[in-house]
C-alpha cells in the first residue's frame, strides 16, 4: 500500500472522467453518425478519454502490474498519445465504440477498485 494515496487519487479522477463521457453521452448521443459530425459532441467525449489516459501515465507500477491482466493500460496510455499527437487523424468511431463499451467497463472496474483499496486501507490503519 505504499503507493496507496498516488494510485487511490488517480483512481478517483479517472472514475469522474468515466462518468463525464457517460453523462455526455446520455444528454448528447443520437448515434454514431451525430458524434462523427458534430465537433463538441466529439470533442468532450475525446477530451475525457484523453484525460483518463493521461492519468493512467502515473498509476504506480505495482498497481499497473496487478491489473493488467483486467484493464488494458497500455492502449489507454496508447490512445491518450494518439489524442495528443495526431488528434486529426483520430478514428472517430474507435473513439465513439471506446466511450460507449469501454469506458463503462472501466468505470465499473474502478468502482471496484476503489472500494477495494478503500477498505484494505482502512483494516490496515485501524490495528
Amino acid at each position: 500500500m505504499s503507493n496507496y494515496n498516488k494510485d487511490i487519487t488517480i483512481l478517483l479522477n479517472m472514475r469522474k472522467y468515466c462518468r463525464y463521457v457517460t453523462e455526455n453521452i446520455n444528454k448528447l448521443s443520437n448515434g454514431l453518425e451525430e458524434f462523427k459530425n458534430t465537433a463538441l459532441y466529439r470533442d468532450s467525449i475525446s477530451m475525457e478519454i484523453q484525460q483518463i489516459g493521461e492519468l493512467a501515465k502515473d498509476l504506480s507500477n505495482e498497481f499497473i502490474s496487478e491489473t493488467d491482466s483486467i484493464i488494458p493500460w497500455t492502449q489507454i496510455k496508447g490512445m491518450r498519445n494518439k489524442f495528443a499527437h495526431g488528434y486529426g487523424k483520430m478514428d472517430f468511431e474507435k473513439i465513439y465504440n471506446t466511450a460507449i463499451t469501454d469506458i463503462p467497463k472501466l468505470h465499473k472496474f474502478l468502482d471496484v477498485q476503489i472500494e477495494k483499496m478503500q477498505k484494505e486501507y482502512l483494516e490496515e490503519n485501524n490495528d
